[in-house]
């Protein structure tokens, strides 16, 4: 059952649906972000390290945006910014953020709204990174900090950057055995961890396999 979400415009809190939890591959694609501040920076940083074209709308930037590769138009958003756009933050007004929401709805761009989860259509979550491991963290808007308390909760949990990487690799090479040999994919699970458990040892031998048995 979906659970209560937030306030709708007309003031009557409505259900959600279940969010689809995704991961976007944005390199060489064109991205829009609207707005100039604080929070648009911090956004920023987050877009170009996937890789995307980032295009910065707002009357006024901070210094710390102007970036090499990042295109930058000083004044107020327009809807035919969102033209070739494949997705969209923004971190303005709530009024601007609205904006920017109907003009994306109608586009069929997604948005993800700072701080505003009713100009959004896209939440990003809380991101724990470990080499090529990402685990991330949602709460749909609802409460980005307690998405960063449970953040931090599980990153204590996880291996460090060496060890993750060590992992992956073993298992990358295991699966392309397992598809050669035409494995099932429902015995690959308890199969990997067995692999990992030979070669990395018992640090997390108990608590997997008793998440392994019980589900």
């Amino acid at each position: 059952m979906a659970a209560a979400g937030p306030e709708s415009r007309s003031g009557e809190l409505r259900k959600e649906s279940l969010l689809l939890p995704v991961f976007l591959k944005l390199r060489g694609r064109k991205v829009l972000l609207v707005g100039g501040g604080r929070v648009a920076s911090t956004k920023l940083e987050t877009l170009l390290g996937t890789g995307a074209r980032v295009t910065i709308v707002a009357p006024e930037t901070r210094e710390d945006v102007c970036r090499p590769g990042v295109e930058i138009r000083r004044r107020p958003f327009e809807p035919d910014d969102l033209d070739d756009v494949w997705f969209a933050v923004a971190a303005a007004t709530p009024e601007v953020n609205r904006q920017v929401e109907a003009a994306a709805e109608a586009r069929r761009v997604f948005v993800n709204a700072a701080d505003d989860p009713l100009a959004a259509t896209a939440f990003l979550g809380a991101v724990i990174r470990r080499a090529d491991v990402a685990v991330a963290i949602s709460t749909s808007g609802r409460s980005p900090a307690l998405a960063a308390l449970l953040r931090e909760a599980i990153e204590g949990l996880l291996p460090d950057e060496e060890e993750a990487s060590s992992w992956l690799a073993a298992a990358e090479v295991l699966r392309a055995k397992w598809q050669r040999l035409a494995v099932p994919i429902g015995e690959r699970r308890p199969l990997l961890l067995q692999a990992l458990n030979e070669l990395y040892g018992a640090r997390y031998q108990v608590a997997a396999t008793d998440k392994l048995t019980s589900s």
